[in-house]
């Protein structure tokens, strides 16, 4: 089960104990799992910092979800002859993705390793961070840039390695833009005119020039 975070220098413990003490967790290697939405874009420059701050090294992973794969071919978007052709151009596509995340300024200085797989996206991420030896985790907590069905399995993918992995997962959600009260200018607005006091300023203007034609005769 994941365990929640404290910060310190150099270091994170966790709430896990051993002897009656807090047991340190020194943070080397972190996993970042992303779908390329602003979300996960959002996660890797967290995970940056991370990185930086305690000299770890980041593993950047992208999982081709093969679900979506086949369920395009049960609805006969993607026949099968035409598989081996469109996993190419996927796994081109996502290669020049890879290269926008690294070309981020705050990668500067950090050691990062791509990798690129197949499968469910919650087994594989699982599968990495044991197989890997993470310390930890930083993902989006929901796509959502890469279509609808991505948006779903990525959204389940993030809770299920929270319950699942022995590490500790950092779940980043997309931050919001603060409005100012300086950038908010309010519209006078004009007062409301009902059809009932259209017709008294008309009667009244009617009146006015039948006083005035009354005098000047």
């Amino acid at each position: 089960m994941a365990s929640s975070l404290l910060l310190s220098k150099r270091r994170i413990r966790t709430s896990r104990k051993k002897g009656g003490l807090v047991e340190p967790l020194v943070i080397k290697k972190i996993l970042v799992p992303v779908d390329f939405s602003p979300c996960s874009r959002e996660a890797f420059r967290v995970a940056l910092h991370f990185a930086k701050l305690f000299e770890a090294d980041i593993l950047l992973l992208h999982v081709i979800d093969t679900r979506a794969l086949e369920a395009l071919n049960m609805l006969g978007l993607a026949p099968p002859s035409e598989e081996k052709a469109q996993m190419h151009r996927i796994r081109r596509r996502v290669r020049l993705l890879m290269r926008g995340l690294l070309a981020m300024p705050e990668t500067k200085g950090v050691t990062i390793t791509r990798l690129l797989t197949e499968g469910k996206p919650f087994v594989e991420i699982a599968r990495t961070a044991r197989t890997e030896g993470i310390d930890l985790v930083v993902m989006g907590s929901y796509g959502g840039q890469t279509g609808d069905v991505e948006r779903i399995f990525f959204g389940s993918t993030a809770e299920r390695i929270v319950r699942t992995v022995n590490c500790p997962v950092l779940c980043v959600p997309l931050p919001h833009k603060v409005i100012e009260a300086a950038e908010v200018r309010e519209t006078p607005s004009k007062p409301a005119t009902t059809p009932r006091a259209k017709g008294r300023r008309a009667e009244s203007k009617r009146t006015s020039a039948s006083a005035r034609s009354s005098k000047s005769s």
